[in-house]
């Protein structure tokens, strides 16, 4: 049935496996290795589009229903460039090394002990971050939890713990200023002298 068909006129319609044509694969490079440092338009230019015309071409290259055949390429480098440059433990580990013996080399030493200690890190067996998140608050401790927890703390600093508690608050200060008053009397006795 379809052989008694007319051809089509006009363009063969696209699709994922139609191949590309120069500028088409300029955009598809410009635009994935610069993903987020330049426009889809700036691309465009990148790859030979004219000025007037590369925010639209940039939209045409992107539509999935126009240009299937970019779109897939667009898609397949991104996925290449990730599987390249992607993270994995061992490349980040050597790459933490290469960096740590390069800042040796140049007598950074500093750089070179948080590279070595990002590597310890990423072991995960090496450094261990501990953190402890408590939630509440006192407001909602009856008053027998908030003195067990006073004598909890109490007990753990006691050898530190100095007890200032004032006695007496008038007769120290009576005593203290008969003291200040008998130094001043003395070295002014001194100083005649």
């Amino acid at each position: 049935m379809t052989e008694n068909l007319p051809k089509r006129k006009g363009r063969q319609k696209k699709h994922s496996g139609t191949p590309l044509n120069r500028r088409q694969e300029l955009f598809v490079k410009e635009l994935v290795t610069k993903d987020g440092q330049i426009t889809m338009r700036e691309a465009a230019i990148n790859a030979g589009y004219p000025t007037n015309s590369a925010h639209c071409r940039a939209w045409e290259l992107t539509n999935p229903k126009m240009n299937p055949h970019v779109v897939a390429k667009i898609r397949e480098y991104r996925a290449e460039l990730d599987e390249k440059f992607g993270v994995d433990y061992k490349r980040h580990i050597r790459d933490l090394q290469v960096i740590r013996d390069r800042a040796l080399e140049e007598g950074a030493f500093s750089a070179a002990v948080q590279a070595e200690k990002a590597r310890g890190l990423a072991q995960g067996d090496i450094y261990i971050n501990k953190s402890e998140i408590r939630h509440g608050s006192i407001d909602s401790m009856s008053k027998e939890e908030v003195l067990k927890a006073l004598g909890e703390l109490k007990g753990i600093d006691d050898h530190v713990t100095i007890d200032i508690t004032p006695t007496d608050n008038s007769s120290n200060g009576e005593k203290a200023r008969k003291r200040l008053v008998e130094r001043v009397s003395e070295s002014s006795k001194e100083a005649t002298a």
